[in-house]
C-alpha cells in the first residue's frame, strides 16, 4: 500500500539540514503503523512527505504503486482529497460551520449532491457516535468529540490511507482512549490503511506495529503481538533506550 524507499529529506538554508537519511517504510494494506521518536527526529517531515505536504529531496514514495510527487498540482489535489484521510492535532475544524458541514466538505470539493452528502455524512457520525452534535458548532463540543467530527471528515470518502499526526495530543486521557479505541475499530472494520505520528506510548499501543526515528533515522521496530499491554511496555522500554527530552515522555499514560 505504502512504500517508502531510501527517502531523505534536507532543508537549505544558511546552514542545511538533514532531517531525514535515508528511510525505508512498508505499510501494506490494512495494517495500522506507528511512528515514534523524539522532538525533532523527523516523524512530521516523513508524515508530512507521505500527505504530499513536503517534498523528498530523494528517494521516492509510492502509494498503491503510484508516485503522487510526480503529479500536477490539480491532480495533487484530487488524489489528496480522495486518496488520503488527515486527522491533526488541533482538529482544524472550521468554527463558522456546524460538526456535519465540516465532515462534508471533502465531499462538497467533489461536487456531490447534497442529498447523497447528508447520507453518507449521517452514516459515519452513526458509526463514530457523534449523530447527537451534527447541528452543533465546533465551539460547543467537547475536543474528544472535536476528534471525532474530524476523524469522520477524514473517512466521509473513504480514504485508502489515513494519516494521523498527534490525533490525541489536546485530549485527556478519557478522550485519548476513546478516539484511539475509535481508529482500531475502523482500522479492523474498514481495512482503512493507518499511519500515526505520536509521543504518546498509549496511543501508539493500539496499532499493529511501531517504527522509530531517532536523528533523521530508522532506528528500531517492534511489533504487537496477543497482548497490547506487553506490547505497551515494549514502547516505552524502546523510548527510554532511545532517550531524548523529558517532555517527550511526558504524555506516558497507563
Amino acid at each position: 500500500m505504502l512504500n517508502v524507499r531510501q527517502v531523505s529529506k534536507i532543508y537549505e538554508g544558511k546552514i542545511a539540514y538533514k532531517a531525514l537519511s535515508d528511510i525505508n517504510l512498508t505499510i501494506a494494506t490494512g495494517e495500522f503503523v506507528g511512528i515514534m521518536g523524539p522532538s525533532g527526529s523527523g516523524k512530521t517531515t516523513l508524515l508530512n512527505m507521505i500527505a504530499t505536504i513536503d517534498e523528498p529531496t530523494s528517494g521516492e514514495i509510492l502509494i498503491n504503486g503510484n508516485n503522487p510527487h510526480r503529479l500536477k498540482k490539480d491532480q495533487l489535489a484530487k488524489f489528496r482529497r480522495r486518496e488520503l484521510g488527515f486527522v491533526f492535532q488541533d482538529f482544524n475544524l472550521l468554527h463558522t460551520l456546524t460538526v456535519e458541514e465540516n465532515i462534508i466538505l471533502p465531499l462538497t470539493l467533489d461536487g456531490k449532491n447534497v442529498k447523497e452528502m447528508k447520507q453518507k455524512a449521517n452514516e459515519v457520525a452513526e458509526k463514530l457516535g457523534i449523530t447527537e452534535i451534527m447541528k452543533k458548532r465546533t465551539y460547543e463540543i467537547s475536543g474528544g468529540q472535536a476528534q471525532r467530527a474530524a476523524v469522520a471528515r477524514a473517512m466521509i470518502h473513504t480514504p485508502k490511507l489515513l494519516l494521523a499526526d498527534e490525533p490525541t495530543g489536546n485530549l485527556d486521557s478519557k478522550s485519548s482512549k476513546d478516539v484511539m479505541e475509535m481508529l482500531e475499530s475502523i482500522n479492523k472494520k474498514e481495512q482503512t490503511t493507518m499511519m500515526l505520528v505520536t509521543h504518546d506510548a498509549q496511543a501508539a499501543s493500539y496499532c499493529n506495529r511501531v517504527v522509530f526515528i531517532r536523528d533523521g533515522k530508522f532506528y528500531s521496530e517492534i511489533h504487537k503481538g496477543d497482548n497490547r499491554q506487553a506490547f505497551f511496555q515494549k514502547i516505552i522500554d524502546t523510548l527510554s533506550l532511545m532517550g531524548g527530552n523529558a517532555n517527550d515522555l511526558s504524555q506516558i499514560r497507563l
